[in-house]
């Protein structure tokens, strides 16, 4: 996000958020982004993004986490340090279970955790960069970027066309984290 130069549509409801988004993409525009201030049910489908692999993520370290638990857990009882728990086998896979699915829980959590502030890049120390101060509390905005096919004029009038509230040319604030 260099000095780049954008222009901002608020709208106030929902639905009229998702209706205009679709008339916006209808005649050309491409949408930088869209700032809501609690998730819009739809929004994937109407900015056509694709579907998110952290669910891959999460399973792939949970399964992780349930191989290393089990081999950990069958590595101690039968080789490290092998006790004989009132007749039970050195090798007792049920009583092996919760600590595994535990451990599973714990390796997809922590994954899903980091993944999520890597792919986002909103992670501790990273610039916050508000639009509009009204998208945490109840605007719905919509974020286009100038460029030489859509010059501000043509984006405004577009805006307005379909349904925008307010419409603005902006340039994005930064604010640094405290860290």
């Amino acid at each position: 996000m260099k000095n780049n130069k954008y222009v901002t549509g608020i709208f106030w409801d929902d639905k009229d958020l998702l209706d205009g988004i679709k008339e916006i993409q209808s005649k050309g525009i491409a949408i930088y982004d869209v700032r809501t201030p609690f998730p819009v049910h739809g929004l994937d489908d109407v900015l056509k993004l694709k579907r998110s692999r952290l669910p891959r993520l999460g399973f792939l370290a949970g399964a992780i986490g349930a191989i290393v638990a089990f081999w950990f857990q069958m590595w101690v009882f039968t080789e490290s340090w092998p006790i004989n728990f009132g007749g039970k086998p050195y090798l007792s896979v049920p009583s092996f279970i919760p600590v595994t699915f535990e451990l599973a829980v714990l390796f997809a959590a922590i994954s899903l955790v980091f993944g999520f502030l890597i792919r986002s890049g909103i992670g501790p120390g990273a610039p916050t960069i508000i639009f509009d101060e009204r998208t945490s509390d109840d605007a719905f905005l919509v974020v286009i970027l100038e460029d030489e096919d859509n010059g501000s004029e043509r984006i405004q009038e577009v805006l307005t066309s379909v349904g925008a509230q307010e419409v603005k040319h902006v340039e994005p604030t930064k604010m640094q984290s405290d860290e």
